[in-house]
């Protein structure tokens, strides 16, 4: 199974938020932590923001913090909602998608076995297992 990059930046961001729990952090911070863009991590911040998993708030001290503690959001809730529209296969897809075999075809169940046993192991992980190492304080000028 391969992650879209969508699910891969807001697990790392996630990642760093776990470091520091308690502290919101700007989305201009974290892109450029990860080298990504603002405007792709923003709307990743709005999904987990829809989902609970992240609270964000606007203007000064604002930004985004975890929305419960990160030993309570596994790894499967995150990835359930960053790739929620996100087909393993075409048939897969809320519509059927249009797989011209689906009358017979056996491969779709071993598939969504394959999926569901994925999203699985991923539950028995919190996030708080993933977090990354807290940053250091930035250096402060000699007086």
């Amino acid at each position: 199974m391969r992650l879209t990059s969508f699910t891969d930046f807001g697990l790392r961001a996630l990642m760093r938020m776990a470091s520091e729990p308690g502290r919101a952090f700007s989305t201009a911070e974290l892109a450029d932590e990860f080298e990504l863009s603002r405007h792709h991590l923003t709307k990743i911040m709005a999904t987990l923001a829809q989902a609970g998993i992240v609270i964000t708030r606007r203007g000064g001290g604002g930004g985004a913090r975890l929305g419960r503690p990160a030993d309570q959001i596994s790894l499967g809730d995150i990835v359930r909602v960053l790739e929620g529209d996100q087909a393993l296969v075409n048939c897969f897809a809320a519509d059927g998608g249009s797989c011209t075999i689906s009358s017979h075809c056996r491969l779709r169940t071993r598939l969504g076995s394959a999926e569901a046993a994925f999203l699985a192991e991923l539950d028995r992980s919190m996030l708080a297992e993933v977090a990354l190492p807290a940053l250091a304080p930035a250096s402060m000028p000699a007086p």
